[in-house]
């Protein structure tokens, strides 16, 4: 005899979310709550906080400009125009109505540590420049998800935001000379195998660059080392070193 399990959590299709710009809206004005309008104003959105009340952190958010605060709490009505809702409360009838507010407006909607009210849920997130790494345990477990994050910031030091730059480099030239995906492909496959980010890890930025134009020159494309320096520099955001 077969007994399926009942499934207490969907299984979530992950997404990359371009909030650029956007209104998100974020309901509550204690830590947990400024943590999330501070994630969402770093990636760009526009960000206004509702609560009667501030705590020191949303305070801080707001004294920098990265929030706009409304001394209020909410009510049907205030989610007017927002892109993405996030709440951090505890009031089963507040709730409630954002819930029904966003899926009337069809917005996406995160009620923190509530998954029943969730359109969508927020992993935790290992940032390193371009790279990004998130850990989802699907809402099973968020603390776990924060240790296994903790733990992937030791295999993925800071030097891997020069590492992502430089090969984004390396494949702006590849493409350039029309070589072909599978070609590639193989270059990458020895751009990781190489000493590179251990180089970049050690401070050792020339010796790297150095590598880089070698194995570029090995498939055929002539780039020169300190050619990828500018090029290098411009990207970390800082001019070339004399």
């Amino acid at each position: 005899m077969t007994i399926e399990r009942e499934k207490r959590v969907p299984n979530y299709y992950p997404v990359m979310l371009d909030v650029r710009g956007r209104s998100a809206i974020v309901i509550g004005g204690d830590q947990i709550a400024a943590e999330k309008a501070a994630a969402l104003a770093a990636s760009g959105a526009r960000v206004s906080a509702l609560s009667p009340e501030f705590g020191a952190e949303m305070l801080t958010l707001a004294e920098r400009g990265q929030v706009t605060l409304r001394s209020k709490g909410y009510e049907p009505g205030d989610l007017d125009g927002a892109f993405v809702v996030v709440a951090a409360t505890n009031d089963a009838g507040m709730i409630e109505a954002i819930w029904q507010e966003t899926q009337r407006r069809g917005q996406p909607v995160n009620i923190v540590d509530v998954p029943r009210y969730c359109s969508f849920i927020l992993p935790s997130v290992l940032r390193r420049g371009k790279l990004t790494v998130a850990v989802s345990t699907e809402g099973a477990s968020p603390s776990l998800a924060k240790r296994i994050r903790q733990q992937l910031e030791e295999v993925l030091p800071p030097a891997y935001e020069a590492y992502i730059n430089l090969a984004a480099l390396a494949r702006a030239h590849l493409r350039r000379q029309g070589v072909s995906y599978a070609v590639r492909d193989e270059f990458f496959r020895e751009f990781m195998a190489s000493s590179i980010l251990s180089l970049l890890d050690a401070g050792e930025i020339a010796q790297a660059l150095t590598m880089i134009s070698a194995l570029l020159q090995s498939y055929g494309v002539e780039v020169s080392v300190s050619e990828l320096e500018q090029e290098f520099m411009e990207e970390q955001g800082y001019g070339a070193s004399t």
